[in-house]
């Protein structure tokens, strides 16, 4: 198990030559990365999904401090067109069954390379668009063959913290945790 103590306990090497501080876009997966990968059916066929307020916490600061934040989704749930509406995300991309071409194009309506993303997934189809961005992650349960491929392995898994841990470690990368932290420090009376 890494390190948590340290950024040099999450990155591989490619890592360390792209810099974190060069990302401006933060693309996420969203089954098995913002939700634990569990779908519940209700009896009337309606859809829950169960979300982690912390990694939806994580992308607030991201979006606070400038960054941009755009998901891409495999499957089509009018949970996910809610919250990330709640949030203000408006790059919602959803049903998407080759994500590649979809990131591409987000890159290029934004105006921004591939070396200024990153990328969080959790499974196969998430490999293509991860390795393109400047920067892929893996949740900590994804499979085998996407955290092989990826710079970083969170410690949380999917739904549970994964993308706050890595918006964290972003935004401390970047020098603008400070900048979240002020609305929060104590004030002396």
């Amino acid at each position: 198990m890494r390190d948590a103590t340290t950024l040099d306990s999450y990155v591989t090497p490619r890592t360390h030559a792209m810099a974190l501080t060069d990302i401006k876009l933060v693309v996420s997966d969203v089954d098995g990365v913002l939700t634990d990968g569990t779908v519940s059916i209700l009896p009337d066929g309606t859809e829950v999904k169960h979300f982690n307020v912390h990694d939806w916490t994580g992308i607030k600061y991201l979006m606070r401090v400038g960054l941009q934040v755009a998901l891409i989704s495999g499957r089509e749930s009018p949970a996910v067109t809610h919250r990330a509406h709640h949030v203000g995300i408006t790059e919602v991309h959803q049903g998407a069954k080759d994500k590649l071409p979809i990131l591409e194009d987000v890159l290029k309506r934004l105006g921004l390379t591939a070396a200024e993303a990153a990328y969080i997934g959790d499974d196969l189809p998430d490999i293509p668009p991860a390795r393109h961005a400047g920067v892929s992650v893996a949740v900590a349960d994804a499979h085998e063959e996407l955290k092989q491929r990826c710079d970083v392995v969170t410690q949380a898994c999917g739904g549970q913290g994964a993308v706050r841990e890595f918006a964290e470690m972003l935004l401390k990368a970047q020098g603008k945790w400070d900048t979240i932290m002020t609305r929060y420090r104590e004030t002396s009376v």
